[in-house]
């Protein structure tokens, strides 16, 4: 089988004289170099020609990279747009799809990602001048920088409240949070600017239904090539489907991943089954869990680490497995429901302030929830009538890290409140903490309500996650795109009355109104949400042996953020463990991703053999 596509990455460096030993490195390293018209490198790294669009007028330059729906003459008429850096955003309104901006206007750059986090941008200081890239990786090899134990104590939590989620794991690189940029200005310095700002959240259910349509459609339709086999994951989930359906109105030549799990009364099948039985033309592939490799396997395999510690350490090998499968179909692109549990269901903190405004539908609403979810009638009444700052609630959550999390919370206010596992040592809860209190007296909430601002970051961690299902697919050979993550999708959902799409008697009423007509009617009509326990507990238990090896010789042991004896019973005995199998898969994620550090001090995509980078052609519409 031919080898799929690599990693792509670039580097973003200021229009002056650098000291020779970084840009000598990275010169030394990058396949492809985009110059100032002084002739100094502007972007180097390496990228698939498709992957950056660059247009450039006098002295003004404009890239964009990822997967969007602009092409480099649209990007050369839009650059006749911009005189300056708040030019930018407008100039490139309407393109969709997932992507990074970078712009040199005149001495003064601007770098952003998606509003979504799947694309991210970082900085650090190299040699006084500050140098920004796609992956904090890089400029932790640039400078030599060293895991932050504060940021591996907090990869153990239950969850990351923002703004401490998509930190960098290295020491002296900073994450630009999504939705701002990095202004640079011409002496080396810069500042970060906001340049996505939240619609208002004020349509219907139909008429945000029908933007979320037109958004999904256009995202599912730029990942759809002539004469190029697009897969898909049909789950039998609302999600999947319902991007299976809408790559099949796009004319996609279609072939769909099902996998069938062993839980009794398990109706993923049942409902995948039907979808690709009304999918035309699509080639189904199903896999029962007996025929793929176990959960955790390949834990003793090292590999390239990952921009941060992955959660989805337990089906590595199965993805493999799929991956083979569908590039063996000539399938080159993947596509994922991923994020669509996040983007069109608001958390039901909404009733907070529909209180204020309707309080007998908010009653009407709370019951029913607490029907649904078995909430508690005290601590519902508690946060209905609650009313806290941000910065507070960051503070108190500092105090409670050694609580255990609630199993059956009602309707959380900011966001569920992370906890640290019994295995986390002292050490690790200090430093957490900390990190807590830090961001209490720094941080405003994305939003004025509970909700909307528990909405965006629910949004933002889908996209975090979405970029390292990218970049680990990628690596094994097929590239998985998420569209629910793209920022048009968000926007969309974002604009509806969050009572009308998060009520508790329709599962996902925003998504089956925007694909009512397109998706059948009983496929939308579903209410369950299936599980692989059975797999994942069987695979605990196969994979003993390995578990009890890194109990004993454990990286998060060495680095002091965890126990060695609590964290060798939650291995060997997690159904012991209050905190159910998400705080375990955390620890094991960051116990895996330091092997991998240890074991690759550079990264992969970075060994490539020295040659001179491809000049990339640029077209001047400001040339004779």
């Amino acid at each position: 089988m031919a080898s799929g596509p690599s990693r792509s990455w670039f580097v973003v460096v200021p229009d002056r004289e650098l000291p020779p030993g970084p840009l000598t490195r990275l010169m030394s390293r990058a396949g492809r170099v985009v110059r100032y018209p002084s002739g100094r490198p502007w972007l180097l790294g390496d990228w698939a020609p498709e992957r950056m669009v660059v247009a450039s007028a006098g002295g003004r330059l404009l890239a964009v990279a990822g997967t969007s729906s602009v092409t480099a003459p649209d990007l050369q008429a839009r650059l006749k747009g911009v005189s300056a850096v708040a030019d930018v955003e407008g100039a490139l309104r309407g393109v969709h799809g997932s992507f990074h901006v970078v712009a040199s206007l005149e001495g003064r750059g601007y770098v952003r990602g998606s509003a979504s986090g799947a694309c991210r941008v970082h900085r650090a200081v190299v040699d006084g001048v500050t140098v920004c890239a796609d992956r904090a990786r890089t400029l932790a090899w640039l400078t030599g920088a060293e895991p932050d134990t504060a940021q591996l104590a907090a990869r153990l939590a239950s969850c990351l409240p923002h703004p401490l989620a998509g930190a960098a794991m290295w020491s002296g690189v900073e994450t630009v949070p999504p939705g701002h940029a990095l202004h640079l200005g011409p002496g080396g310095g810069c500042r970060t600017v906001a340049w996505w700002r939240a619609p208002e959240a004020g349509l219907p259910l139909a008429e945000a239904a029908l933007a979320l349509r037109e958004a999904l459609s256009d995202a599912v339709a730029l990942r759809v090539r002539p004469g190029q086999v697009l897969a898909a994951d049909l789950s039998g989930g609302m999600d999947s489907t319902s991007l299976c359906f809408l790559a099949a109105e796009a004319g996609a030549s279609l072939v769909t991943a099902t996998l069938h799990w062993e839980a009794p009364g398990n109706e993923d099948r049942d409902y995948a089954r039907y979808a690709a039985d009304r999918l035309p033309g699509a080639e189904s592939l199903v896999f029962p869990s007996a025929g793929l490799p176990p959960c955790f396997a390949g834990l003793e395999r090292r590999r390239d680490p990952q921009e941060e510690p992955s959660p989805a350490l337990r089906d590595r090998e199965i993805q493999q497995h799929l991956t083979r499968a569908l590039r063996a179909r000539g399938a080159t692109l993947r596509l994922t429901g991923h994020g669509g549990d996040h983007a069109v269901v608001p958390p039901a903190s909404y009733i907070h302030a529909l209180l204020r405004r309707s309080p007998a539908r908010a009653l009407r609403h709370t019951a029913g929830f607490r029907a649904q979810r078995r909430w508690p009638l005290g601590a519902t009444a508690r946060v209905l009538l609650r009313d806290g700052s941000y910065p507070h609630w960051l503070t108190t959550a500092s105090g409670g890290l050694r609580e255990a999390a609630v199993p059956l919370p009602a309707c959380e206010t900011w966001g569920p409140r992370p906890a640290l596992p019994p295995w986390a040592s002292t050490r690790a809860a200090d430093q957490f903490a900390a990190l807590l209190r830090s961001a209490a007296g720094r941080t405003v909430p994305l939003a004025a309500d509970f909700s909307r601002h528990a909405w965006i970051h629910q949004m933002r961690e889908a996209g975090r996650i979405a970029g390292l299902i990218d970049d680990d697919t990628t690596a094994g050979g097929l590239p998985a795109d998420s569209p629910f993550c793209d920022d048009t999708v968000l926007d969309a959902c974002l604009s509806v009355r969050s009572d009308q799409a998060g009520h508790p008697w329709s599962y996902k009423p925003l998504l089956a109104a925007a694909m009512e007509g397109l998706v059948p009617g009983h496929l939308l009509r579903r209410t369950t949400k299936d599980h692989c326990d059975v797999e994942w507990y069987r695979g605990i238990r196969e994979h003993r042996r390995q578990l009890a090896e890194w109990a004993g010789a454990s990286h998060l042991v060495a680095a002091g953020v965890a126990e060695e004896d609590g964290l060798r019973r939650a291995l060997l005995s997690p159904g012991l463990q209050t905190g159910g199998g998400a705080e375990l898969e955390n620890t094991l994620g960051v116990e895996a991703w330091l092997r991998d550090v240890a074991a690759h001090p550079v990264p992969a995509y970075l060994n490539r053999t020295p040659r001179p980078p491809h000049q990339e052609p640029l077209i001047d519409s400001a040339a004779p």
